[in-house]
């Protein structure tokens, strides 16, 4: 097998391990703060991944750490957003896709922010992403549930973190006030991620002491919800990261950002197997649509994923 396909079959390990993960957290969240959860989560996940960059956390400098802890910042509100949306919501499959909007809105960011240029196939995916959003709050009569608002805050500060995350892992050249050019180190992946979780999980641990009660879960906590934080700390965060940086390390030319779509349908799945979920017909239907802006937002990525797989059986 070609490190390639080795690649793209680890990250459909990674779309199971992120559609696990959210169950997990529902889980935990039924007997414990949301918040309180997520600084547990983040601190465990972020604390493994330290231990494992000590090397290469010791060799950044104070711009690539100050940039770093910038993005777990972004990275902890949005994770606020959608905990607490978790926590609200009705339906884990409809939040699930309700929060992949957040690859529509990164090209729009990077534009509307970063002046960069995008395809035409962004702009074509926005009203097929509108009109799932649509179908969806159809379902309360143009009156979203706070869990659906939640997942949709959560997916355009997503989309800003992820814009933010891809420039620090890369090298930049950018030009200050005073007209001096100066080179933007690139962040190695495994540090950028062990100091952007150990962030998320201090931003979590204040905003839950100022808004949570601890003293419930501290007292008598279920022996059982050890088993979700931990499970969802080193399987769904830190194991998660870890793989999915391997998987990327592996080829330049992987169609991972068409296979981390497969996200939400896992979670849609999981959720109707677990927790015995369903979904009305309105529902289904802006979550198809949600599903295919995706495709159309990674059409050139996915025209190409198709090619290469073509590619080898017109030779054989």
């Amino acid at each position: 097998m070609s490190d390639a396909h080795k690649s793209d079959l680890l990250l459909v390990v990674v779309t199971l391990l992120a559609a696990i993960s959210w169950m997990f957290s529902k889980e935990a969240v039924l007997m414990m703060p949301p918040l309180m959860f997520m600084a547990a989560r983040f601190l465990i996940a972020g604390g493994v991944l330290a231990l494992i960059a000590l090397p290469a956390l010791r060799r950044l400098d104070a711009d690539q750490v100050k940039r770093s802890m910038g993005v777990g910042l972004v990275f902890g509100i949005a994770m606020s957003c959608w905990i607490l949306g978790l926590f609200h919501g009705d339906s884990m499959g409809e939040g699930a896709f309700l929060t992949s909007l957040g690859v529509v809105i990164v090209p729009i960011i990077a534009r509307v922010v970063f002046g960069e240029s995008q395809p035409l196939s962004t702009w074509l995916a926005i009203p097929i992403a509108v009109a799932g959003l649509a179908l969806l709050s159809l379902e309360n009569g143009f009156r979203p549930d706070p869990g659906q608002l939640y997942f949709v805050v959560a997916a355009f500060i997503f989309a800003l973190y992820f814009t933010l995350n891809t420039r620090a892992a890369n090298q930049r050249t950018v030009t200050n006030k005073r007209g001096d050019t100066i080179e933007k180190r690139k962040v190695p992946a495994l540090p950028l991620t062990a100091l952007a979780l150990l962030t998320v999980g201090l931003v979590t641990l204040v905003e839950s002491a100022i808004s949570e009660p601890w003293v419930p879960t501290l007292n008598n906590p279920p022996p059982i919800l050890m088993v979700w934080v931990l499970a969802s700390a080193i399987v769904g965060t830190a194991g998660r990261f870890l793989l999915q940086t391997y998987a990327q390390s592996l080829s330049v030319h992987s169609h991972g950002v068409v296979i981390l779509v497969l996200e939400p349908v896992w979670v849609a799945l999981f959720a109707a197997a677990w927790f015995g979920e369903t979904m009305s017909a309105l529902q289904l239907a802006g979550c198809g649509l949600i599903f295919m802006a995706l495709l159309v937002n990674r059409w050139g990525a996915l025209s190409r994923a198709i090619k290469g797989f073509l590619k080898p059986a017109k030779t054989a």
